[in-house]
């Protein structure tokens, strides 16, 4: 998915963080994708408050959106650079195209992860047959020894694991005797979670791992902390258990997302992950010009009959980035 702000800031990632016995409380923020129908989606990171978790730098959370209302997804050709893109959906479907060549399906329960490396290109369009979109996109910010790599994409289907009264998915990492295959360049974990009414859970997790949790639906209680629906819970490093507990009328579908703190300065701006505002400036450069570094997508059409065949990028803006460091 691109971020597709007329004017997206710069964002150096890194975040001061609270005592390891507290959890934190993100609230999302509503950005539209676009177009005369735009679809809304809620945005957990970056925010000022937390850039990263892990090296989870970005996560976009959507639906359950109409389609005949919202217009769906519909995101021409777009670059990235220095990241992985990890969508993961719970209803409908989204066709997948990028510049290696790979034409692929995004399905519920189905982990697709594209490498952008040095730098690729992508579109996606949710498909004819969809009627409600529902899911997150997700992305992944690379280290400085893999981020001019290769472009890359994996497809992985999680099968579900009981532990307890819960239910998870494992689609990056282990969780609950569970792991996945797929390869990361840091240590990662995604995993999605269901959780009955009344039920509680509690987890044995990696403590040099952070821990992020983001409720789909329902309302839990994360480590002693109230949770409500599009509300992300922030858990700092030392902690060997997570717990949760489904404090609502419904099930609770939740997305628990790790890594140990990212120790690098990164720099994100619109679709790019850089280490300076040289980087960026050159990325952006490069897309204007049609670089090879992007290549191209093939079979791309978009629902509007006169529509862009690639997303422009958005202008610089006037100020300098001064990283700041991650404690």
């Amino acid at each position: 998915m691109s971020n597709v702000e007329a004017h997206p800031p710069e964002v150096v990632c890194g975040a001061e963080d609270p005592p390891a016995h507290t959890i934190e409380v993100i609230s999302s923020r509503d950005v539209p994708l676009g177009g005369p129908r735009a679809m809304t989606v809620r945005r957990t990171l970056p925010q000022r408050k937390r850039s990263l978790i892990g090296a989870w730098c970005f996560l976009d959370h959507y639906g359950p959106d109409d389609v005949s209302v919202s217009g769906g997804m519909d995101v021409p050709p777009h670059p990235h650079t220095g990241l992985q893109t990890a969508s993961w959906l719970f209803t409908g479907e989204i066709e997948h195209r990028d510049s290696s060549g790979v034409h692929a399906m995004v399905r519920p329960g189905e982990l697709n992860l594209m490498t952008a490396g040095r730098g690729i290109c992508h579109s996606e369009v949710s498909t004819a047959s969809t009627t409600v979109l529902h899911g997150a996109q997700l992305w992944i910010a690379l280290p400085d020894a893999h981020r001019d790599g290769p472009r890359d994409f994996a497809h992985f289907v999680p099968d579900p694991v009981r532990a307890g009264q819960v239910t998870a998915r494992v689609f990056l990492g282990a969780l609950v005797g569970s792991e996945s295959p797929v390869q990361t360049a840091t240590p990662l974990l995604g995993a999605e979670l269901l959780l009955p009414v009344g039920a509680s859970a509690e987890l044995d997790v990696d403590p040099a791992f952070e821990h992020g949790l983001l409720v789909d639906t329902g309302a839990v209680e994360f480590g002693g902390t109230g949770l409500g629906r599009a509300e992300l819970g922030f858990a700092a490093a030392g902690r060997s258990t997570l717990r949760i507990t489904n404090l609502g009328e419904v099930p609770a579908r939740m997305l628990l997302l790790g890594g140990p703190p990212f120790g690098e300065e990164i720099v994100m701006w619109w679709n790019f992950v850089g280490r300076s505002h040289e980087d960026i400036a050159d990325y952006r450069e490069e897309w204007q010009q049609h670089s090879a570094r992007f290549g191209e997508v093939h079979g791309y059409v978009g629902r509007e009959p006169a529509g862009i065949d690639r997303l422009p990028a958005p202008p610089l803006p006037h100020a300098r980035i001064t990283p700041r460091r991650n404690r």
